[in-house]
């Protein structure tokens, strides 16, 4: 080498040095990640289940990844959009987050992904289930790993109630707030296209302590079926008013996920019992790798995983092999977003292999699910059918469904007879 090609390429590297030490510095330290949950708050017990979860997930992976150590940073959004934001400022311009994951309530959900959409940190939402995240309103860097959008998951129940039990008058309760407005959307119009019959709609407020004017209502219309979309306490106190009231054994309970969800059910005792559900996640399968994760679960936290426990601990693995997928190289923004796209999740407890459609957001293989009693006397949700390769869109096409309005308690997609 001559002396000025020497002198020139010294040079470079010379002004190239810092920035070359940064980046392999950069990539070879921990990948933090910023993790928002409620850890207190209205859903506190929710928000408690997602931390151990994901937990779970890294401890007993040695807590790497694509060559790199991980750093999970915790942060509480206490259930309140304007504290998830500021949180979310804090872990990403503070402590210097690769990416955030988490939140339970859409409206930090939502906080949240309107703060991402201005500076294109990448942020992964297993729980917030709002339609338009994924739909109208989706943002590039936020994707739904290992999530759903609120109504495509009782659109297989609406046909299998239809078409399969013959069922063809419904009413349907909700707590009165988006994703409750969403879900009983996704279950009415189908239900309606199919030939039923929506005879009426109740709009609970959260937190509703008694539920016997809406059981009265329930029990005059006489239907085939009711469909309930209600979480939390709401849910337990609406499965024991229900039984209560004599309604138990007479008109069937076709319940939205949420419903006999594992957060709901291990509280209760036979008044779940029989309730029909529909979810991508079914504790009670014996597929061996699902029944391996719930009992490996079980057995770290002496119960049932929740929506909130399987959808996080699914989520970090979705990540896992994403950042295996780059390397480890999630400073690369672009190709880390495109590696969680294309990741294909086998193996994880949903049981059946899942892929994101072309907006961010899962296809899955939906399990209709009967609340029942296990032999230690315990309540679990076990497969009775299937419906393969579910979209948020279901049979729609995408760009003609898009045009009809958001699902809301004035809009619920019904088709007039």
């Amino acid at each position: 080498m001559d002396r000025r090609r020497f002198i020139t390429t010294a040079g470079s590297a010379a002004a190239l040095g810092p920035w070359i030490v940064r980046s392999a510095r950069a990539q070879s330290g921990a990948i933090r990640i910023g993790v928002l949950a409620p850890l207190t708050g209205v859903v506190a017990s929710g928000g408690k289940e997602m931390v151990e979860a994901f937990n779970f997930y890294w401890d007993t992976h040695g807590k790497k990844a694509g060559g790199r150590a991980v750093e999970l940073m915790i942060e509480d959004d206490a259930s309140n959009p304007d504290t998830a934001l500021q949180k979310a400022r804090r872990l990403v311009e503070q402590n210097k987050a690769h990416f955030l994951i988490g939140d339970l309530l859409a409206n930090t959900g939502l906080a949240v992904a309107e703060y991402v959409k201005s500076n294109g940190t990448p942020y992964f939402i297993p729980i917030i289930a709002a339609d338009d995240l994924t739909q109208r309103h989706r943002i590039p860097n936020v994707v739904r790993i290992a999530g759903y959008t609120a109504s495509q998951m009782p659109r297989p129940l609406a046909e299998w109630a239809v078409k399969k039990k013959g069922m063809k008058k419904f009413v349907t309760i909700s707590q009165d707030y988006t994703f409750g407005h969403e879900q009983c959307g996704g279950f009415a119009q189908l239900a309606t296209e199919l030939g039923g019959s929506i005879v009426a709609q109740h709009w609970n407020p959260l937190n509703t302590q008694d539920f016997s004017p809406y059981l009265a209502q329930i029990s005059g219309a006489a239907p085939d079926a009711v469909f309930a979309m209600e979480t939390g306490a709401d849910a337990s106190r609406f499965i024991q008013q229900f039984a209560a009231f004599g309604l138990k054994g007479r008109i069937p309970v076709l319940g939205a996920m949420n419903a006999t969800d594992q957060s709901v059910i291990r509280t209760l005792g036979p008044e779940c019992e029989g309730i029909y559900s529909s979810a991508h996640f079914c504790e009670g399968s014996d597929t061996p790798v699902t029944a391996k994760f719930v009992a490996d679960y079980e057995k770290s936290f002496n119960k049932l995983p929740s929506l909130y426990g399987f959808s996080m601990y699914s989520g970090a693995m979705w990540l896992a092999a994403a950042i295996e997928a780059v390397k480890g190289n999630v400073e690369d923004r672009g190709k880390f977003l495109d590696a969680v796209r294309h990741v294909t999740l086998k193996d994880s407890p949903l049981g059946r292999p899942v892929r994101l459609d072309n907006y961010g957001n899962p296809i899955y293989d939906v399990f209709i699910r009967e609340t029942k009693r296990r032999a230690d006397g315990k309540f679990w949700n076990v497969p009775v059918d299937v419906y393969p390769n579910v979209s948020q869109f279901w049979t729609y096409n995408p760009e003609q469904y898009l045009k009809q309005p958001p699902y809301s308690r004035n809009y619920q997609g019904i088709k007039k007879t």
